[in-house]
């Protein structure tokens, strides 16, 4: 998966597909792609009538004169170009297609919202020096990107991303402190807690769809070994109680119904546009006042401390002097980290900050390695900051100096300047000398529009379109 050109593979396919010799090949396509969109949702019985789709194809692939001469890398892409295009079209029909499949997803997410309220690395046995919070965002954030994209194999990625970023750091850690070598013991409580923080949008559904859609001949190796993790940490979280994080039950009991307050205060208050701070600010009525008006923050979170009603005081009316309780800088940072791990489009953000995904290696000055790490620390902070005080980032003054390739790496890496193409991991290691957390991690391909200009000249115009349930959500490509 990580060695073979996979980048060329929709491309490559859809050049093949367009030659007269496969008329028979994009007829076939057509027809599965229709008749299968016109069957109920049955997740068993879909995903082996893909597999088999997919395994019988390319078979006539390997049988076919428009691959006569190609080596495995070759076939392999095209296998790879067959499931990116089929899938894409087919997504809307199987992703998430059945109640049961809804109805977990939102079971995961809302216990992850609780319990990654009051987690901490601790409770999963996590040793201290592979603690690094700050760092896990990065691979939180790869983990987060999973329904950016359609394909099977670029979901996988975005797990696999997160796992590596996971496992380089434990490694530079235990280098760091001459500890021995990470294991699997080490590494999953690790999973387990960026995932948590992490809580990326229908996991339940995005798992079930690589390990139903994904070619299970390419679901092997280092992915296989990722993924299965991945399943582990699914499990672990859905069973979570007291006794997995090493608490009291009633400490656990606790906790969670602290959690389910504070969220049921932050969900009413970001309904709030009058309060100067959303989320925190609390109007006592004071006490001598009986008016039936009252601040619309009532459901403020009551764990929060509310500031003490006013004094009674003679000719002066104490509801024309409410008090808001202006919520201290830990406050704003945790609530605007939380914010940000929800955002739809986390990469805007950080783009107008140079070098925030940079190397060491893309910098010419020397011995630079502590500032960029301290100033990639900054900019977390400042924009947690900037987002629980409700204040955008873009009032910030950009920098005047002319914008670096590296801070929309993270966009530039999934599509090549010319074609949309993947960037391998391998491109990009000989590019830069630098060891860090994400140089060896594969990025997912998008569909560039030219692709998919390319993809409707290929396949008649007049197939099905695949109907999009009300349960589906349609990321964006």
């Amino acid at each position: 998966m990580e060695n073979a050109d996979v980048f060329l593979g929709l491309h490559d396919f859809l050049e093949r597909m367009r030659q007269p010799s496969a008329a028979d090949f994009v007829k076939a396509i057509k027809s599965f792609i229709v008749s299968f969109s016109n069957n109920a949702p049955d997740p068993e019985r879909d995903g082996g009538a893909v597999q088999e789709f997919f395994a019988n194809m390319e078979a006539a692939f390997r049988a076919h004169p428009l691959w006569a001469g190609c080596s495995e890398e070759e076939l392999e892409s095209a296998g790879e170009g067959l499931e990116k295009y089929v899938m894409t079209k087919l997504f809307a029909r199987v992703f998430a297609s059945v109640p049961e499949d809804v109805k977990l997803d939102d079971q995961l997410s809302e216990k992850m919202a609780l319990v990654q309220q009051f987690i901490k690395p601790e409770n999963l046995d996590i040793k201290p020096v592979f603690e690094n919070e700050t760092s896990w965002l990065l691979a939180q954030k790869e983990l987060q990107k999973i329904n950016m994209y359609k394909a099977p194999r670029d979901k996988l990625v975005c797990i696999l991303n997160c796992c590596k970023v996971i496992g380089n750091l434990l490694l530079n850690a235990s280098l760091a402190s001459k500890d021995s070598p990470p294991g699997a013991d080490d590494f999953l409580p690790v999973l387990i807690y960026v995932t948590i923080k992490a809580n990326p949008p229908q996991l339940h559904s995005n798992l079930l769809y690589i390990q139903r859609f994904r070619r299970q001949s390419r679901l092997a190796g280092e992915a296989a070994y990722y993924f299965t993790n991945m399943l582990s940490v699914e499990s672990f979280i859905s069973n979570i109680d007291a006794k997995a994080l090493s608490m009291d039950e009633s400490e656990f009991e606790r906790n969670m119904e602290f959690a389910r307050t504070l969220l049921s205060g932050l969900s009413a208050n970001n309904q709030d546009s009058s309060s100067p701070y959303q989320n925190h600010g609390n109007q006592p009525r004071p006490e001598d006042t009986k008016h039936k008006k009252r601040a619309s923050n009532d459901n403020i979170d009551a764990l929060l401390q509310t500031a003490p009603s006013l004094p009674k005081y003679e000719n002066k009316k104490a509801d024309e002097s409410l008090i808001t309780k202006v919520p201290s800088l830990s406050e704003l940072e945790n609530k605007g980290a939380n914010m940000l791990l929800k955002e739809d489009k986390v990469n805007e953000v950080f783009r107008e900050y140079p070098y925030l995904f940079a190397s060491v290696g893309d910098l010419t000055i020397g011995d630079v390695e502590d500032l960029l790490n301290n100033y990639k620390q900054l900019v977390f902070k400042y924009v947690c900051l900037s987002k629980g005080l409700g204040v955008s980032t873009k009032s910030h003054p950009p920098s005047s100096n002319p914008p670096n390739n590296a801070q929309v790496h993270d966009q530039t890496t999934i599509e090549s300047a010319s074609d949309g193409g993947h960037v391998d991991a391998h491109e990009k290691s000989e590019k830069s000398t630098d060891s860090s957390t994400k140089e060896d991690s594969p990025e997912p391909e998008k569909v560039s529009p030219d692709e998919e200009k390319t993809v409707e000249s290929v396949l008649p115009q007049d197939e099905t379109v695949a109907p999009e349930g009300g349960t589906n959500v349609e990321p964006s490509d």
